[in-house]
């Protein structure tokens, strides 16, 4: 029997009298992708900085190539060939590729005589085996997102790496980029690199791992191979229950039409002939593939992008002039937004200050901030949402991403709205937190509000919309009802085929 790249057994860590993990048991082997899924807090992260001499185990062992590494540390584990690639890339953005390169390739004195032809050579070798032609004198800063990533794969194969950890690795990406992010882990996988992969997102789970280890509460729930096991065990594995408890739609009264749109467009936005219309305690899913106007559809309906034709249209209100996020806050629309770390959530400011930052106005009293008001706005909704934080001061950078994403809803329901724009709700959040985020959203769509979902998950779609409105090439190409909805007619749709049966705008 192949005697494993990486095996941790029965390894057990406490903070605080606190179990972090629980008699955990782990193995790689070489060449093969084992992907590392839980919710958050179940233990992965704990883990990971064990195996990388981040934090030292209570108990348990760890070893690698079937030798026992007694006391691990970083600079022990780089030794042994262990290499983390987190979400974001811990690269120096002013220097060049080859510069970031050979911080974790060169070693010797620091008044050596630098080789720079060699450096470069050096670093497009280890580009071109991670599978790129990048420019090695590129700045770092001038690179995208994936780009990035490459250049943290050229770093761990310098420092030649044999276990590589990936760390939530696509959780900024675009489809295409995750299907050229795959292309490298299959050549990494082919030179004998073991992977663990972590990952909220299980159908990539299911399309590039070849076993996978589930973590519930600090202990090891079971270790499968991928072909043994589909989506809804693993939810159960994960979370102790079945699929359906994921998306607990429930029918709730359909009102009045709260928002009208008819041929709206924006020219700055790529969008155009928008029409369509959505009611009071119905939530409206919008699906399309990357790139059809979705969330450029949600930034003209906010004002973020300004419409230049057609009409928007709510009760009271009448014809809507929404040229600024002001204008559409006045006439109560709120919209959580795709990114929430970067527009979402202001993440060294505490939990407080972001549930009001959009309705000041209800904490403030003469142009002055009451801390009193602002700190009870945010008790309320941290026990309404169940945000799982020590205090309404903690910093929202401090919380996980499924707390993070209910601060941003919280701010946006704190101005209590007719019309709620919801952009990606649950991309990067664990499958508890997708649970509480999809039962939130019936709790709201039964209080009267309308609810606008964008979402790429097509599960998501279809478990929580009533209706479904399919984008492409900057326009709703059709509408289903949740009856007769199936992916295979979403795509269609968002291909650009017409499918038979549409159900209209209303």
């Amino acid at each position: 029997m192949q005697t494993p790249l990486l095996q941790a057994t029965s390894v057990t860590k406490s903070y605080a009298g606190l179990k972090a993990l629980s008699d955990v048991s782990f193995d790689l082997r070489a060449g093969e992708v084992h992907a590392l899924i839980g919710e958050n807090g179940a233990g992965k992260s704990t883990l990971i900085k064990i195996i990388t001499g981040a934090v030292a185990a209570d108990s348990g062992t760890l070893a690698v190539g079937g030798l026992p590494v007694p006391d691990n540390s970083p600079n022990i584990s780089r030794a042994l060939g262990i290499a983390a690639i987190y979400q974001q890339p811990s690269l120096f953005p002013h220097l060049t590729v080859a510069e970031n390169i050979a911080l974790a390739v060169e070693s010797g004195s620091a008044w050596r005589r630098l080789d720079w032809k060699a450096r470069t050579r050096i670093a497009r070798g280890l580009l071109a085996r991670a599978g790129a032609t990048l420019d090695p004198e590129r700045l770092v800063g001038s690179l995208s997102m994936p780009e990035q990533q490459i250049v943290e794969i050229a770093k761990a194969l310098g420092a030649e790496a044999k276990i590589l950890i990936m760390d939530e690795p696509t959780a900024s990406l675009s489809d295409r980029e995750v299907e050229s992010l795959f292309r490298v882990v299959a050549l990494l996988r082919s030179q004998g690199v073991g992977i663990v992969y972590i990952s909220h997102r299980l159908e990539e789970i299911s399309a590039i791992a070849d076993r996978v280890t589930v973590l519930r509460d600090g202990h090891t729930i079971a270790t499968r191979d991928m072909r043994d096991v589909d989506r809804a065990e693993l939810i159960r594995l994960m979370v102790g229950r079945e699929l359906s408890a994921v998306f607990p739609k429930r029918q709730v009264p359909i009102g009045e039409t709260a928002l009208q749109v008819s041929r709206l467009g924006s020219r700055a936005a790529g969008v155009h002939d928008i029409t369509f219309e959505v009611k009071r305690g119905e939530i409206l899913g919008i699906a399309g593939l990357v790139g059809s106007g979705r969330t450029q559809l949600a930034e003209t309906l906010f004002g973020l992008t300004p419409s230049d034709m057609g009409v928007m249209e709510m009760g009271k209100w009448g014809t809507l002039c929404t040229e600024s996020p002001a204008e559409a806050i006045s006439y109560g629309i709120g919209y959580v937004p795709e990114d929430r770390r970067q527009h979402g959530v202001v993440l060294d400011m505490p939990i407080a200050a972001n549930v009001s930052l959009a309705n000041l106005a209800a904490v403030s009293r003469a142009g002055l901030i009451s801390e009193t008001r602002e700190c009870a706005l945010a008790e309320r909704y941290i026990g309404q949402l169940r945000i799982k934080a020590p205090s309404a001061y903690a910093e929202a950078g401090s919380l996980s991403g499924g707390n993070q994403q209910k601060v941003a809803l919280a701010r946006w329901l704190a101005i209590k709205p007719t019309v709620l724009i919801l952009d990606e709700p649950t991309q990067g959040v664990d499958v508890g937190s997708k649970a509480e985020i999809h039962k939130l959203m019936c709790d709201l769509a039964e209080a009267g509000l309308a609810i606008i979902m964008i979402s790429s998950e097509l599960p998501e779609i279809l478990g929580m919309s009533d209706r479904i409105a399919v984008m492409h090439a900057g326009t709703i190409a059709g509408f289903l009802s949740r009856a007769e909805a199936t992916q295979q007619k979403i795509l269609g749709l968002a291909l650009g085929h017409q499918a038979s049966g549409d159900v209209g705008p209303v």
